[in-house]
């Protein structure tokens, strides 16, 4: 197991990383995988009804973008990753006759500030915009330049002409050389882009599979994902069992995806990948993929929550070829998960997802973004390894799921309190959302659990069932309750969600 403690350091590293590889003469670079929880376009013509003019307006839109922006930007010194894999940007369902010329596009409003096409400038021209395209133009206005946008076609493997929602969309300022999208049952085509590095072909495949996954009918479906990835790269590996290869994005799975749900006979991201977690198996034959999750300790896994649990559904692995040294390598204990306090992560250390609160929204995403840094040598050896330090194991796989512990966050110190408030609509903000509250209030009528607080009713909840069940039984219609809950909201209703029988004090 790794001992090591892992923190989202990004200015200290890259300066001594770029130093050391310079020295070297090598090509140092990071890989950035992003789902960006729906960045969508604003053509207002959308899938999920979230997502139409009456919810989400322009202003909107350019919360989202300066947002993606904005951690993006907190790589290489402002600069951001070489390389970037985006997952949940919006299919475009209002696509033109030819696929977008990002830079022509550009190059068109180069005098226009983003704030103002989506303003008092917005036309139809803008309105063509796919998501992608404003993302770009949001990156150039923070100096975040020098992209190639490569955009997964919109296709299904079973040959429907209906769109997809959303699609994969890689970004790279390294040399372009092949691209193809490879359509899947159920799931957004897996985007294989294939670029040189410093001389080297480097194989990136940006996955979004099926969602679902602690159900064992959408496994199915997940493990036809994966034979659709592994077809593809057993053809790359038949040609090169050293070949230099990434495969990355929100898998719907979870690192420990076969021990997690032992009743899943074949697990897609496991059985079928064969995604493992042996740092010094992957130089043999039979187990060509490294899952970087096995980079970090047990308890430091995590990329987005659900119910109290937390999940890795965006992982990142490894092939072979990328612990050899010839073309690209993979450096060592250099994985890590994008948590940039202020910014997308809030006091419990959970993400800030994103909200369609007040005007313009805020937040981020439900997932964390994952990260690892890669560096070019130039020896040709396919028969030297990379000196590990501690190579991991799959001793400290987790057979369950790791629950958040919220025992161990000060709510007393954390706490939004009444005093501090003035009343109800202070409260209900976007600001808010996932902060955690100090409420004194009566309990209301009805088998729906609510309090009253701040001349407000909320519901009250919890992931818990023994707790909710708890709570039902000692929470009295008209009786005064204090406890300590986290604000959210659920079908439109503001809710406070008890996490820990401790908070109820």
């Amino acid at each position: 197991m790794r001992r090591k403690s892992y923190r989202f350091r990004v200015a200290a590293w890259v300066l001594g990383f770029w130093m050391l590889a310079t020295v070297a003469g090598a090509r140092p670079f990071i890989v950035l995988v992003y789902n960006v929880e729906n960045l969508f376009d604003a053509d207002g013509v959308a899938q999920y009804e979230d997502y139409h003019p009456a919810r989400y307006s322009r202003a909107h839109v350019l919360t989202k973008l300066r947002n993606v922006t904005e951690i993006v930007a907190q790589f290489e010194g402002g600069r951001g990753p070489d390389v970037i894999l985006f997952q949940e940007i919006e299919a475009d369902q209002t696509p033109g006759p030819s696929a977008p010329q990002y830079e022509a596009m550009l190059r068109k409003y180069a005098g226009v500030r983003l704030e103002e096409m989506l303003g008092a400038k917005f036309d139809e021209s803008v309105a063509d915009w796919p998501a992608e395209a404003l993302l770009l133009k949001a990156f150039e206005e923070r100096g975040l330049t020098g992209y190639q946008v490569i955009a997964a076609e919109n296709v299904r493997a079973d040959g429907s002409t209906r769109p997809l929602a959303q699609k994969c969309v890689t970004f790279t300022r390294f040399p372009v050389k092949a691209v193809k999208s490879h359509p899947t049952r159920d799931a957004r085509a897996i985007l294989e882009v294939q670029v040189e590095v410093d001389g080297a072909r480097l194989y990136l495949f940006n996955n979004h599979w099926k969602s679902g996954a602690g159900d064992a009918e959408t496994e199915k479906v997940r493990a036809e994902n994966a034979r659709t990835l592994r077809r593809r790269l057993d053809e790359i590996f038949r040609e090169d069992r050293n070949a230099d290869v990434i495969v990355a994005g929100d898998f719907n799975s979870h690192y420990n995806q076969k021990r997690r749900y032992p009743k899943m006979q074949d697990t897609g991201i496991n059985d079928v990948l064969g995604s493992q977690g042996n740092e010094l198996a992957v130089r043999g034959e039979q187990r060509d993929l490294y899952n970087l999750w096995f980079e970090l300790p047990a308890e430091e896994r995590g990329s987005d929550t659900y119910q109290g649990e937390w999940g890795t559904l965006m992982q990142m692995m490894v092939s072979r070829g990328l612990y050899d040294y010839r073309g690209v390598q993979y450096v060592d204990n250099s994985f890590g998960v994008a948590k940039v306090p202020g910014l997308n992560v809030d006091a419990k250390g959970l993400p800030v997802r994103w909200t369609f609160l007040g005007e313009a929204g805020a937040g981020y995403s439900d997932h964390f973004p994952i990260y690892a840094k890669f560096v070019t040598v130039k020896d040709g050896r396919t028969d030297r390894w990379v000196a590990l330090r501690n190579a991991s194991t799959e001793r400290s796989i987790e057979a369950e799921a790791r629950r958040i512990d919220y025992g161990r966050i000060d709510v007393e110190k954390v706490a939004l309190r009444a005093e501090r408030l003035g009343d109800g609509s202070a409260l209900r903000v976007a600001g808010n959302l996932g902060k955690i509250v100090r409420v004194e209030g009566k309990v209301g009528p009805g088998s729906r659990l609510t309090v009253s607080f701040l001349g407000e009713v909320y519901d009250v909840w919890s992931f818990d069932a023994t707790l909710r069940d708890a709570l039902r039984a000692q929470f009295k219609e008209g009786e005064t309750v204090r406890f300590y809950g986290e604000l959210g909201q659920h079908r439109g209703r503001w809710q406070f969600v008890i996490h820990d029988a401790r908070w109820v004090r």
